[in-house]
């Protein structure tokens, strides 16, 4: 691209260029020539906006958790309605789409970025899967809070197993995404004791 030219919403072109490279070529191919190259873009382009590639791959996770906060208020307004095994494999079916796995395979890969992001969060765990825990366990708790699982539900450990579970069911495919019945199985009986004992 010439110099001098203006690029509409570089970051959002260089995220969205990061990821390709990490769907398509996997984390360890992933480097600030990679994305420039993948973007169309001169490699100064991320110089600019990021202070090193680190830097560049703290704010591709960050958005990643953006969207999973987005996810996290839908998942929410959807307490009461429906079933709660039909809005969990909702919710895990759109959390675990092919490029939330690959940013969470991004962070186990590179010790510099979750050095830096351990930084600036408060909290532990690995971003992304933490957040996605934290969104499930509090939809659980206004389920709980309305009736629609057992009132002694621990939501936080349900939450961690079904992040675990979902995460395993997602990862290292190959091929297209697993059904959503087998999503649905997989929520259904995790959560299978705390919506029958709500019937008590």
């Amino acid at each position: 691209m010439p110099t001098g030219v203006h690029i509409r919403d570089a970051r959002q072109q260089l995220f969205d260029a990061a990821e390709r490279v990490l769907l398509r070529d996997g984390a360890h191919a992933l480097t600030s020539r990679a994305v420039t190259a993948e973007a169309g873009v001169a490699k100064g382009v991320l110089h600019r906006h990021f202070a090193d590639f680190d830097a560049f791959l703290v704010e591709l996770v960050r958005d990643r958790i953006a969207r999973v906060d987005d996810q996290a208020a839908a998942l929410r307004a959807s307490a009461g309605t429906g079933t709660v095994a039909g809005n969990l494999t909702g919710a895990l079916t759109a959390l675990f789409d092919s490029v939330a796995v690959a940013i969470v395979s991004l962070v186990i890969f590179r010790d510099e970025l979750r050095t830096r992001l351990r930084r600036t969060r408060p909290t532990q765990g690995i971003p992304v899967l933490t957040e996605a825990s934290a969104m499930i366990a509090s939809y659980l708790r206004d389920e709980r809070d309305m009736g629609r699982i057992a009132a002694d539900a621990d939501v936080e450990a349900l939450a961690l197993s079904l992040i675990g579970a979902g995460h395993l069911l997602f990862a290292g495919r190959e091929g297209a995404p697993p059904e959503r019945e087998a999503v649905d199985k997989v929520v259904t009986t995790v959560i299978a004791d705390v919506v029958q004992r709500r019937l008590l």
